[in-house]
């Protein structure tokens, strides 16, 4: 007898949503995810200007896509970057803009040994932005001696990473590590890749908002979620019912923080299945998001390979769904919170310390 899988296919449903989605193929939905929105309202008119840039770790792109001896343009924190690696594999990023008269280096510039050279008068720069070498004069101005627009960097979990804060205090903790990551035994990173069109903060939102999951994804029931902070770590454990062509399944899904830029996500139940997540602002109302998927090989590459895909299929639709409310969302400063919802407050309160505009974490009263 066949089996009846309209009865026990429990996978997240198209609700509203991603029915702005569900016409679409696999290559437009590629396309969409990274495509700019035209119409969208301004990001004063959604209050994305009131919200300045957290700080801490972020990505600034995969180790790979930064190889040596070639320089790479970037955008982030609203500033145009230069990245490079050096002969000596070190990854380097500094402001874009050389400080004679003002070429962008991202865009020609050459890699000189471990420095970065100008591409308009070969100026050369190390990774403090201080110009260490003018090949045709004698004599280096003094301003240009002195560290400006450097940008502390490390290389962990398959990423180049950058420090960012506004007043340029030096790292406060560092980037965390996962084992897991380039063993043998797990897959290489499964990538997919977003801009999302709101701040950060919307983003980061969604591990207190329980209520949604219903609304937006399709939940049978509202999941069961923990939350605890402390200082810069946010850990976090959803026990929720997961949806499989087979039904539902009891699920567990523990993720964390490190700081606003370094997130990651473990999901039992279903698949063993490690998501880490970087999330780097390009402008106030832009977030370039990555997310990479390792797992362990007996199960995606085994009998269990079925349902190791269908999980992060799954967890890329809902991504899905939620962009769809982001690219649109407007911030409400004083939200009108209800017993449902979550600990909302809780996770700003956290959230704010990121804030270094903020004094003791709070907004300034608006105008």
């Amino acid at each position: 007898m066949g089996h009846d899988h309209a009865a026990t296919d429990a996978r997240t449903a198209p609700v509203a949503a991603f029915a702005v989605l569900d016409r679409m193929t696999k290559d437009e939905l590629k396309a969409w995810r990274l495509a700019p929105i035209p119409d969208n309202p301004s990001a004063a008119e959604r209050g994305a200007e009131r919200l300045p840039y957290p700080y801490g770790w972020f990505v600034a792109c995969y180790s790979d896509e930064l190889p040596a001896g070639e320089a790479r343009p970037m955008r982030f924190f609203g500033k145009e970057l230069a990245a490079w690696r050096g002969e000596d594999g070190k990854a380097r990023v500094i402001d874009a803009y050389c400080r004679h008269l003002g070429a962008h280096m991202g865009h020609g510039g050459k890699v000189h040994g471990n420095q970065l050279e100008c591409p308009f008068h070969a100026w050369r720069y190390d990774e403090t932005g201080v110009v260490n070498e003018i090949p045709y004069g004698k004599v280096i101005p003094p301003q240009a001696k002195r560290p400006c627009g450097g940008w502390p960097t490390a290389e962990a979990n398959g990423f180049v990473w950058i420090w960012y804060h506004p007043e340029g205090k030096a790292p406060m903790w560092e980037v965390e590590t996962f084992s897991e990551i380039g063993d043998a035994d797990w897959t290489a990173y499964d990538r997919y890749e977003w801009l999302v069109h709101a701040p950060l903060q919307f983003m980061a939102e969604n591990a207190a908002d329980t209520a949604h999951f219903k609304y937006v994804h399709g939940t049978a029931t509202y999941p069961d979620a923990t939350l605890s902070f402390d200082g810069h770590l946010r850990n976090g454990l959803v026990l929720a019912k997961l949806g499989t062509p087979q039904g539902e399944i009891d699920g567990k899904i523990a993720n964390g923080n490190f700081g606003p830029g370094q997130g990651w996500t473990r999901f039992s139940g279903i698949s063993e299945t490690l998501l880490m997540s970087g999330v780097t602002p390009v402008d106030k109302d832009l977030v370039r998001v990555r997310f990479a998927f390792t797992q362990p090989k007996a199960q995606a590459e085994g009998p269990m390979a079925g349902l190791a895909r269908a999980l992060i299929r799954d967890i890329l639709k809902q991504f899905d769904q939620d962009k769809v409310i982001w690219d649109r969302q407007r911030f409400v400063e004083r939200a009108l919170i209800c017993d449902g919802d979550g600990p909302i407050g809780d996770f700003r309160r956290w959230y704010y310390q990121f804030y270094a505009e903020w004094a003791d974490g709070k907004p300034p009263v608006a105008a």
